[in-house]
């Protein structure tokens, strides 16, 4: 939101990843999801624009698909955006793609649901959650039926994703969506529980059956990726990306503690900075000097 064309300049290609990622922030604050993933991606998609930056490589979400009635989504299928944040991405993609033209290429890369360490790590996805709570708790619980099916795609084949569509020709990419991922990466939820649980040894799954609980789906196409980047393969699959995080928890050796303490929860950390009066309401950092 505070970027300027000071900061751009001699910059040629821009990954865009910040967003406020976590549907409860809304509960803080209703305007805060939309101002930053909508308002402020748009505004730094026309900054680059404006200064020569070429290529523009926005971090989307396949979670825009929602509850999804067809057997698969690709990029050409009806968007149902079931939270603010989903709504956030697909107003973003739509203004950022029309800047599209021979000199300025924006992209969206969809990305399936991502896991693996991270610095801040999040537990409000569902193989970080599904692999923290196994490891600290020796149990997953799944509250819904577990049916629905998400893509799940690792940290680093998303970081490689994003390094390799940047190299494309522009006349390739420019104003293109992608659903960013692999056909073997799709799961159901409770076969992906399945799978953590063979891997840690002594996890209980517990299937809840609330029919109140999250029931989106979406089984995402990746045709379009694997024929415009037929050389890039995801490398890990489920099954093996869940024991590269095991092993990733294990040499960090996360606790129980951590995992239930809420240090790993955004909405929780951002009540806690805002309380303590070093966020404002409107999450610009409170200059203490």
């Amino acid at each position: 939101r505070e970027i300027t064309k000071i900061d751009l300049e001699g910059i040629d290609t821009v990954f865009h990843l910040a967003a406020l990622s976590n549907d409860p922030i809304g509960n803080l604050n209703s305007t805060w999801t939309s101002q930053i993933n909508n308002l402020g991606s748009v505004r730094l998609a026309n900054l680059c624009k404006s200064v020569g930056v070429s290529r523009f490589l926005f971090s989307s979400s396949c979670i825009m698909y929602g509850e999804s009635n067809l057997d698969t989504v690709d990029e050409t299928s009806p968007v149902d955006p079931k939270t603010d944040y989903a709504k956030s991405k697909v107003d973003a993609e739509k203004e950022i793609l029309k800047l599209s033209d021979s000199k300025f290429a924006p992209v969206s890369l969809r990305n399936g649901t991502v896991y693996g360490l991270s610095e801040f790590m999040r537990f409000d996805t569902v193989t970080n959650d599904f692999t923290g709570s196994a490891m600290c708790t020796g149990k997953i619980i799944i509250k819904g039926n577990g049916k629905p099916w998400r893509p799940v795609v690792y940290i680093g084949d998303v970081s490689r994703s994003f390094i390799e569509i940047s190299k494309a020709p522009i006349n390739i990419i420019s104003g293109e969506i992608f659903n960013n991922g692999s056909d073997e990466l799709n799961i159901q939820i409770f076969k992906l529980a399945e799978i953590v649980a063979n891997t840690i040894p002594g996890t209980e799954v517990k299937v809840l059956q609330k029919n109140d609980e999250d029931q989106r789906t979406y089984r995402a196409s990746f045709n379009k990726m694997k024929k415009y980047f037929p050389d890039f393969k995801f490398q890990f699959n489920p099954n093996d990306g869940v024991k590269k995080l095991y092993e990733e928890f294990q040499g960090i050796g996360l606790k129980k503690n951590d995992y239930l303490s809420g240090k790993f929860i955004r909405m929780k950390n951002l009540t806690r900075l805002i309380e303590n009066n070093l966020l404002d309401n409107n999450l610009y950092w409170v200059n203490k000097s």
